[in-house]
């Protein structure tokens, strides 16, 4: 078949008329019952829909929340831990600054180690709980020892045995004290 006869025998495509005839225009057109219906049951599917969506939305924002805050909670956790693990240096360093020595760049070199430690921890954010001359409180201190003594006030701390910290208002490690009268 040559050319020509073969675009002959390819039948060719209606042409399709994009506007639609109508009647009457759309504002004229009858309203029925069954029309009125069937918007109602749009507009009820389409409220029940927007209340699905504010629902999870808020459920959304609920999670985020609750994500951030675990997220802040591990961290204080884990902060705790680690400070928690490097008080052992603390106490060290600190019973090694009370001892005499004759060595007056091994004191210096003891005092410097203590205070870059002392940085760090305010750093973090750690603070020691202060102890000596305070009122014995028993959700940051940790009485050990009980003594009479007149010249001291009622529940007053007279001796720190361990220094306690707190980080954020969370106790890391109460303070070991002494308690008078």
């Amino acid at each position: 078949m040559s050319k020509q006869e073969q675009e002959r025998s390819i039948p060719e495509e209606p042409e399709l008329d994009t506007a639609p005839e109508m009647d009457t225009p759309p504002e004229e057109a009858p309203q029925d019952q069954s029309a009125g219906g069937e918007l109602e049951a749009l507009r009820a599917g389409l409220a029940d829909q927007e209340e699905k969506f504010l629902r999870l939305a808020a459920e959304y924002d609920n999670y985020r929340k609750r994500s951030q805050k675990e997220k802040e909670s591990a961290w204080a956790a884990a902060k705790a831990e680690t400070v928690l693990a490097f008080l052992p240096v603390y106490d060290n360093l600190e019973r090694a600054m009370k001892q005499e020595t004759a060595d007056e760049a091994y004191k210096k070199g003891v005092e410097m180690t203590m205070s870059g430690l002392r940085e760090v921890l305010a750093k973090l954010g750690v603070e020691e709980i202060p102890a000596l001359g305070e009122s014995f409180d028993p959700n940051l201190h940790n009485a050990v020892m009980h003594v009479e003594d007149e010249a001291a006030g009622e529940n007053t701390i007279v001796e720190v045995f361990q220094a306690g910290f707190q980080a954020g208002g969370k106790v890391i490690r109460f303070a070991m004290v002494k308690v008078a009268n």
